[in-house]
């Protein structure tokens, strides 16, 4: 288990090469759902996401033959556009191997960023890739089954512990539970009374097969939110959330979409699905809690185009 000693000294190693986030007080959002609302905007971290936070801590924990030899890393978008840009600030040769099912921007942005990008047909595919590449020698920088990368999204919640105001339930996405695992190791020492809630879309939904199953178990990927899109969760990520998490919640595309609406709307953020799936759940919760609800949101990433959101709401015939 990742404790508050190692979320430190990864918040001391990437100080200078991330950027601490805002942590702010959101009306439009306590409006909408009836209760106080904190947003973390994590969204306009460096790369448009949190995953900056932990390729940064991986990089930075490298030896210099390791770094010589470079890094491969495995992306539905957000993971492999953070390693791209902090291998390209640190001088090292970055690999990222994504399935053709990521956003064609996320692309662009890694292969903008200095990287070689590998396409393939599919997610189990990329991993099979970057492990066959790690075999030749590159060293392989997971998504989130790596303690010092899941160390490095925890810093999100040192953050949010220092920053935030009195907080009841705190919300993160899920994709292969890196970021919630962190988020709740922090604040299960900084803050042992608030709950942390994790939040999954239909299609994407990893780690609540996982706990059902009683550990990580395969998954057929099918959401539009390809950066919640990860084949399997880790035992690093399982175990983390089996024990610090109160629940896993899984709500559908087109209420993760309506989010990101509600979210340019309401909270004036421009946010991707990972991001939007978070207010349907917060309704949830607010049900389920009951009593006097105090709400924090990692808003983790707004790495989508408006013509992917514009797109995605005429699909589901949202206004």
């Amino acid at each position: 288990m990742i404790g508050i000693s190692e979320i430190e000294a990864a918040a001391g190693r990437i100080t200078g090469h991330v950027v601490r986030t805002p942590t702010v007080p959101s009306p439009g959002l306590s409006a909408l759902l009836g209760v106080p609302v904190t947003a973390k905007l994590e969204l306009l971290q460096r790369t448009g996401s949190f995953k900056a936070r932990g390729a940064a801590a991986k990089l930075l924990s490298l030896s210099e033959a390791e770094r010589a030899a470079g890094v491969v890393a495995v992306s539905g978008g957000n993971h492999g556009i953070a390693l791209a840009v902090m291998a390209s600030a640190l001088e090292v040769k970055a690999t990222v191997v994504m399935p053709r099912s990521a956003p064609a921007r996320s692309v662009e942005l890694a292969q903008e960023s200095g990287a070689t990008v590998r396409l393939t047909e599919s997610m189990d595919e990329a991993f099979a890739t970057a492990a066959r590449l790690r075999d030749e020698g590159l060293t392989l920088v997971h998504p989130f089954d790596d303690p010092v990368v899941v160390a490095g999204q925890g810093t999100v919640g040192l953050e949010l512990a220092q920053d935030a105001g009195d907080l009841t339930d705190v919300l993160v996405s899920i994709g292969g539970g890196g970021l919630i695992s962190g988020v709740a190791a922090a604040l299960h020492a900084l803050r042992p009374g608030v709950r942390v809630w994790g939040v999954e879309t239909e299609g994407a939904q990893a780690m609540s097969e996982a706990l059902a199953a009683g550990g990580p178990v395969p998954v057929a990927v099918s959401s539009i939110s390809t950066t919640l899109s990860a084949p399997a969760v880790s035992q690093l990520t399982y175990d983390h959330v089996a024990a610090l998490v109160e629940d896993v919640l899984v709500v559908p595309d087109r209420d993760a979409v309506q989010g990101c609406l509600d979210l340019a709307e309401h909270a004036k953020v421009w946010a991707e699905p990972a991001a939007g799936c978070l207010l349907p759940a917060a309704r949830r919760v607010c049900e389920r809690a009951g009593g006097r609800v105090r709400l924090g949101l990692v808003v983790c990433g707004g790495n989508a185009t408006t013509a992917d959101v514009m797109g995605w709401a005429e699909r589901f015939g949202l206004r």
